[in-house]
């Protein structure tokens, strides 16, 4: 072994120093055929080639590289088409968005029209979406409404992430790496039997650590806030104690301990956009307290049973969760009307937290489905969701040394049920038909009291509001698939999905509760998968069209921290999808992906407030003082490019030992942060590239590694605060570290 790092050693210095070209000898080695992905995208285990929708995978080595920075689920965001995210929490809120869909809803009963799950169970609130990605199988992105199997809130798609589960060999990792920041990067599992072909379990930790690094020059403290303390863990047995019968459980736990969201106040250029030419990521002027906590605690439990030609299927899951944020939302210190102030110009101070004493989940589906090879394939369910969660807003007198200064409760109780249905026939060996049907019924009972409002609101106590809002909606899908030759299949397929009826009670500084109601959408796609080249080119292409009606958009700010629920009368968007993997030889891999996503609000009469802070408006004024029209506006954070290429080469050195080098570029164009145009709410482009050198040992199965993240250190807006200041949050900043891999 010793002999093997000292090969790394020079293999790494000769990589780094000299701009070589290293080729391959394909006639002395084997060729490498590419592996078809399995994936659950109709809750069956299909090849991916088989699934007549746009869905991507990623899974392994891939995932593994992207999260090496310590970096929260958001690592996905422009990873595979038509996927976006972001978040104005931090590593714990965030905010999906597939093919321009999305909500930029920061409130804790926001919904998404993405739905996100986690082993099959629906992870509801946006805080349950951040739940960490660790020892995984794979993860799903299905694109498109997935009302038929997944049910409300799916419209815009799915994400779907699926744990490597027990096995019953012993077998396990260790991962543990260093770097910038103080950062320490821990992730290890061990899997084996328990009895032996009955009883398996498996035991996942994930530990993630960074120091404080951003000094605060209001303080004058150095290394005040950017770190934080993120531990998760999953115990998982499954029992199998007959061929006909497979129980598994799932226990899995996650505590944070971190910096909220900083924001950043007038980082904005005034009618320029971008960041102003000063711009620093590790300093920052605030006088307000920043602190974030989070604790989650879960259970799922699966049971499948075989009775002849059927399977009986049942998934029950079960999550809990606290949290508390609390952050200096004017991104400085001070205001106009103190002696001190800055940076820029601070109309009035903002310092507020948002926590959940209490979250309850329930969910449990049950469905039947035949499991032989017939040509005629079904499965019907049942589905059951309950959700109550507690909700509480605070605002502090920032200038009283942070002394409460208002207080709002929430509680909400939303019911789901809903009967489904989803059938395949295979007409002949070539020509498939698939339909599905659900009939959804939702509710939710909402009650608010503002037990104290803010000093300078000039208002008093308020509530109860009570809301009662509830639907029932049907959702399904038609689908035909055609197999032209065993190596290229073509589809098309249409679908209907919904987004449950919305509450947001923003009652800090305002009276007003406001409800979304239904929105539904109409899509229409179609798509050619292609296996080429004896398996050394994967290729999959898909176009879509889609009619929203009553799509659900959050105005958020104005002249006030406040939010407040629209409905637009139609939203229309079209875009195509392209993702590429490809072996040219034997020691390199090429994986790419490309997007492009058009979409336009089309309501005369919708007009939203503009911003509170001093930002140059692009859209015509409306009726209504200081409102702006938004017909004609594409979505926000909906960018119409998204771009993703990796590359990975393995050189095989003397005494088996191989290195391994890799690198991964993702690419988004412009976005705005709001539904109104403006000058400065808005980015670009945002380019993050990655760069992994790894060398491999032999019969030690152990990987040392050098891995860095945003290595050209872009450093883009990603979104803003708009009714004090010209304020703005970051992408994460450039990461250099070391990683140890030990397998067994």
């Amino acid at each position: 072994m010793r002999f093997g790092v000292q090969l790394c050693v020079l293999a790494f210095s000769v990589m780094l120093a000299l701009p070589i070209t290293i080729g391959a000898n394909e006639e002395d080695e084997d060729i490498i055929m590419l592996e078809e992905v399995m994936v659950t995208a109709r809750k069956r285990e299909q090849s991916s080639f088989d699934v007549p929708l746009s869905v991507s995978t990623l899974r392994g080595e891939k995932s593994d590289t992207l999260r090496s920075s310590g970096m929260d689920i958001r690592f996905l965001s422009n990873r595979t088409p038509s996927l976006q995210m972001e978040s104005s929490f931090g590593r714990v809120f965030p905010r999906f968005y597939i093919r321009g869909l999305g909500n930029t809803d920061f409130d804790l009963n926001a919904s998404q029209p993405v739905s996100v799950l986690y082993d099959g169970i629906v992870l509801e609130n946006a805080l349950l979406k951040g739940f960490p990605a660790f020892d995984l199988d794979r993860i799903e992105v299905l694109r498109g409404p997935q009302g038929t199997l997944f049910g409300r809130n799916t419209p815009a798609g799915t994400v779907k992430f699926e744990s490597a589960r027990p096995t019953q060999t012993l077998e396990g990792y260790g991962r543990l790496g260093y770097g910038r920041f103080n950062t320490t990067n821990f992730e290890g599992a061990v899997s084996g039997p328990i009895i032996s072909s009955v009883l398996s379990a498996r035991l996942s930790l994930l530990d993630q650590r960074r120091g404080d690094w951003i000094n605060n020059e209001h303080t004058d403290e150095e290394d005040a806030l950017g770190g934080y303390q993120d531990t998760a863990g999953r115990l998982q047995f499954l029992w199998t104690p007959t061929a006909a019968l497979e129980a598994w459980v799932k226990f899995h736990a996650r505590d944070l301990d971190g910096t909220a969201r900083l924001f950043r106040a007038n980082t904005l250029l005034k009618g320029q956009g971008d960041l102003v030419s000063d711009f620093a990521r590790d300093r920052i002027a605030h006088d307000g307290r920043n602190e974030q906590t989070l604790n989650t605690r879960g259970l799922a439990a699966e049971v499948r049973y075989d009775i002849g030609d059927f399977q009986l299927v049942s998934l029950t899951g079960v999550e809990r969760l606290t949290t508390f944020s609390r952050g200096d939302i004017d991104g400085g210190y001070g205001a106009v009307f103190t002696p001190q102030s800055g940076p820029g110009e601070i109309p009035f101070p903002s310092e507020t937290a948002s926590g959940i004493p209490t979250l309850q989940q329930f969910s449990q589906e049950v469905r039947l489905m035949s499991t032989r090879r017939y040509r005629f394939a079904y499965q019907f369910g049942l589905y059951y969701f309950r959700e109550f969660v507690e909700m509480e807003d605070f605002n502090y007198n920032t200038l009283a040394e942070g002394a409460q200064d208002g207080k709002v409760r929430q509680e909400q109780l939303a019911i789901a049920r809903a009967a489904f249905a989803a059938l395949t026939f295979q007409w002949n060996k070539d020509l498939e038909l698939g339909a599905g049907l659900r009939l959804s019924n939702d509710t939710k009972d909402y009650t608010a009291w503002r037990d104290e409002a803010p000093a300078v609101t000039e208002a008093g106590p308020l509530g109860p509001i009570s809301l009662n809002p509830q639907d029932t909606v049907w959702s399904g899908d038609l689908s035909l698939r055609y197999r032209v030759t065993p190596s290229v299949q073509t589809y098309v397929r249409a679908a209907r999905g919904f987004r449950a009826p919305s509450i947001q009670g923003r009652l800090l500084f305002g009276n007003e509760v406001t409800v979304a109601d239904t929105e539904t959408i109409l899509s229409f796609e179609g798509g050619t998968k292609l296996r080429l080249w004896g398996q050394r080119l994967h290729l999959n292409m898909a176009a879509f069209h889609y009619f929203m009606q009553d799509q659900q958009l959050t105005a958020v700010g104005g002249g006030a921290n406040f939010n407040r629920l629209v409905n637009a009368e139609s939203t229309i968007g079209r875009g195509v999808e392209a993702e590429l993997t490809l072996v040219p030889i034997t020691a390199l891999e090429v994986s790419a992906g490309l997007s492009y996503n058009q979409t336009r609000i089309e309501d005369p009469r919708l007009a939203i407030q503009g911003c509170g802070a001093p930002c140059t408006m692009l859209d015509p004024p409306a009726s209504v003082d200081g409102t702006f029209s938004i017909n004609g506006n594409g979505l926000p954070q909906a960018p119409g490019w998204i771009a993703d290429v990796t590359l990975r080469y393995v050189l095989t050195l003397p005494a088996g030992v191989s290195l391994v080098a890799s690198t991964d570029w993702a690419y988004r164009s412009r976005v705005r942060f709001f539904l109104y145009e403006s000058v400065e709410y808005a980015d670009d482009w945002l380019l993050e590239g990655g760069l992994r050198l790894a060398c491999l040992l032999p019969h030690a199965d152990v990987e040392i590694a050098i891995t860095g993240r945003n290595i050209l250190n872009n450093t883009s807006p990603t979104g803003g605060i708009d009714f004090n200041n010209l304020t703005s949050y970051v992408n994460e900043p450039r990461f250099w570290g070391l990683e140890l891999v030990r397998r067994f």
